[in-house]
C-alpha cells in the first residue's frame, strides 16, 4: 500500500495565516474559473471553425457541379444556336416561291402542266453488281 506523507509543516491559526489561505484558496478559484471559460471559448471556436468548414467545403462542391452544368449548357447553347440559324435559312429558303416549286417536284413528285416526271436513283446508292464487284 502507499505511504502517506505525513505533513511536518504545522497550521498556525492566526489571524495573518487564515488570511493568506484564503487568498489562495480565492486565486486557486480564479484559475479554475478562467481555465473553465478558456476551455468554453476554445470548445465555441472549434465549433464554429468546422461548421463554417463545413458550409465552405460544401459551397465549393456545389459551385463546380454549377460549372461543369454551365459548360454542358452552353455547348448545347451553340449546338442550339446552329440550329436556329440553319432553320432561319430553310424558312427564308421556303420563302422564295421558285425553290417551294422545286422541292414539290422533287420530293412529291408534282409537276406542271404537261410536264412528265422521272426518278432518278442517287448517285450515292451503289446498284448490286457494282457493290459485288468489290
Amino acid at each position: 500500500m502507499k505511504k502517506q506523507k505525513k505533513n511536518k509543516v504545522a497550521y498556525l491559526p492566526t489571524d495573518f495565516a487564515k488570511e493568506q489561505y484564503a487568498t489562495y484558496a480565492k486565486q486557486k478559484r480564479q484559475v479554475i474559473f478562467r481555465r473553465r471559460r478558456l476551455a468554453v471559448i476554445c470548445t465555441v471556436g472549434i465549433v464554429a471553425f468546422i461548421s463554417i468548414g463545413y458550409s465552405l467545403a460544401r459551397d465549393y462542391a456545389r459551385l463546380a457541379t454549377l460549372n461543369t452544368y454551365k459548360q454542358e449548357t452552353l455547348v448545347e447553347q451553340k449546338q442550339v444556336n446552329k440550329q436556329v440559324k440553319q432553320l432561319k435559312a430553310d424558312v427564308a429558303l421556303l420563302e422564295d416561291d421558285d425553290y417551294v416549286a422545286k422541292l414539290a417536284r422533287s420530293r412529291y413528285f408534282y409537276s406542271k402542266d404537261g410536264e412528265i416526271n422521272f426518278k432518278i436513283p442517287d448517285s450515292d446508292s451503289q446498284s448490286p453488281t457494282e457493290s459485288s464487284d468489290k
